[in-house]
């Protein structure tokens, strides 16, 4: 096993004296040294996230420094309450557990392979940890332990109560069959649970790139049968799984789900839509979707619904507009037949899509794909994070000087982890949302009617008057389903977290800044559940 250590950054100190509205200027000192990344390269993905972090510390620190403690406490000398705070915050910052594991196994042609796997635990502030498991040629320790981190913040921003976890395998699952993949993911599964990195109340993965319920499904047998065996709760070690594993409906399209909401909830604000030049609402609104995944694919379909038409999307083997709009469900027809996106005859081949005029870019591939190079040329008025960290720390500068909002992925793809979250707790109480209550709620709805109904009888005294149910309330009469309490549930959630992100943007005056309102809202939450635990340090 091994600790992961983290990278350092600059910090710049803040007097005591400093108000909100000027921290800026100090925030402005927040960058990556030349030791760390080399002049004028990105940084890495960990070093990325890092970069997030300490530009929102900045804030952090100072309100937790200069807020008033609760009546009745005494307050501690400001040199030990200065350390305790900085050392909570220092704590918030690397990963705190990472695995690395090499396991063989037999190819169906006969040949041994040697498979590397990762898992990380960024922080265990709240029990379980959670994050997906992906399957990539590009997984590597730092992607895990980046992915790991966002995770943690990610789940604070939407008040799910997990700590922030990720893991991946190297392989690029195209290139396996079926009975390789099972044994690949049946094994890291046994590697997971030798080391504790698995398990109800411990760590939960879920489905990522390059994975879905298939693997889940295998990673909880295989749990079920060896650590997890006689555990009442062991298939809720695993989220994203089939329906009659103990899956829940709504969990594919959650993620797409969720960022569909939260395009939503910044554009029907009529503050934010005039700051970008555009008018309240998706209606008529154009968009560019890169990758056509799960995500993508979800999120394409719910922005279609509403009204805003899809004039591009961008696949890794090719990419397609169409200025007239592009039917997301005939794409995906065409997608299934033909296993990709090129030929599809509702539009025609393009390139540089990423760079073409439209209201909304949604980054739905890779991270780092909106760099310094390319952010300057980016004409989207709204760039909305479908993937993890698409957007680098020198390209969100760019995009805040040239007054594009990006709706960051520690807001916008949190609705795949807000409905593991729901799927968790269907597992933990073992009974599914909305079983216990259908029968009632449908009994009570007809109770109503018939109340009505007596009354205007009473009222009017003409003998019977019909009373009858409208369409809309026809549909609704039998009580909600579990989807639809799922979709309720994400739908809150999106609209709950995206108004503190704008109180915390307007009370620090951070104008289009989303991103560094998502780490301040996320950063105060975990320290905060670290500092009423009482937090000590060895």
């Amino acid at each position: 096993m091994l600790r992961a250590s983290s990278v350092r950054f600059m910090r710049p100190s803040l007097p005591g004296s400093i108000k909100p509205a000027s921290i800026a200027k100090t925030v402005s000192s927040v960058r990556l040294s030349s030791t760390e990344a080399g002049q004028g390269e990105e940084p890495s993905f960990t070093q990325m996230c890092e970069l997030f972090l300490d530009k929102a510390r900045t804030y952090v620190e100072h309100r937790l420094l200069t807020r008033p403690e609760p009546p009745g406490t005494k307050r501690a000398p400001h040199e030990n309450r200065k350390h305790k705070i900085r050392g909570i915050l220092d704590t918030m910052k690397p990963c705190q557990d990472v695995l690395s594991v090499t396991f063989p196994i037999k190819r169906d042609n006969g040949e041994y392979e040697m498979i590397r796997g990762y898992r990380a635990q960024h922080s265990h502030h709240r029990k379980p940890c959670k994050g997906g498991i992906r399957y990539s040629g590009d997984v590597d320790l730092d992607e895990v332990k980046a992915l790991a981190t966002l995770m943690t913040f990610k789940c604070a921003v939407v008040d799910v109560p997990f700590g922030g976890a990720k893991g991946g395998i190297r392989i690029d699952p195209r290139e396996y069959s079926e009975i390789e993949l099972e044994k690949i993911t049946r094994r890291f599964a046994m590697e997971l649970a030798k080391k504790n990195f698995i398990g109800p109340g411990m760590d939960v993965p879920a489905p990522d790139m390059g994975t879905g319920a298939r693997e889940m499904s295998w990673m909880a047998d295989s749990y079920d049968m060896t650590l997890g065996f006689g555990n009442l709760n062991a298939y809720a070690s695993v989220t994203g799984k089939p329906i009659h594993l103990g899956g829940i409906h709504g969990r594919v399209s959650a993620t797409g789900r969720g960022v569909f909401h939260g395009i939503q909830n910044f554009l029907d604000s009529e503050k934010y839509a005039n700051m970008v030049g555009l008018e309240p609402g998706l209606k008529d609104k154009t968009f560019i979707v890169q990758g056509f995944g799960n995500v993508g694919l979800h999120s394409c379909r719910y922005l279609h619904r509403a009204g805003a038409r899809c004039v591009g999307v961008i696949e890794r083997d090719g990419s397609i507009e169409n200025p007239e709009g592009i039917d997301p469900k005939e794409l995906e027809n065409y997608m299934l037949e033909n296993g990709t996106i090129v030929g599809f005859p509702g539009a025609k081949p393009a390139e540089n899509l990423l760079e073409a005029q439209c209201d909304i870019l949604v980054p739905a591939a890779n991270e780092k794909q909106l760099t310094k190079k390319n952010a300057p040329r980016i004409k989207a008025k709204i760039i909305a994070e479908g993937a993890n960290g698409p957007t680098t720390p020198e390209a969100d500068k760019i995009f805040i000087e040239n007054k594009q909002l990006v709706l960051p992925d520690l807001y916008l793809n949190a609705g795949g982890v807000t409905v593991s979250y729901f799927e968790w707790l269907k597992n933990i109480n073992h009974v599914s949302f909305g079983r216990l209550t259908w029968k009632y709620e449908k009994e009570s709805n007809y109770h109503l009617l018939e109340s009505v109904q007596k009354s205007l009888e009473n009222h009017f005294g003409s003998g019977p008057i019909p009373v009858r149910p409208s369409t809309a309330f026809q549909e609704q009469i039998s009580g909600a389903s579990e989807r639809d309490i799922v979709h309720s549930g994400l739908e809150f959630t999106m609209e709950r977290s995206a108004k503190q992100l704008m109180r915390c943007a307007e009370e620090y005056n951070l104008g289009l800044d989303i991103r560094t309102a998502a780490y301040i809202v996320a950063m105060e939450k975990v320290y905060n559940t670290y500092h009423v635990a009482g937090f000590t340090f060895a």
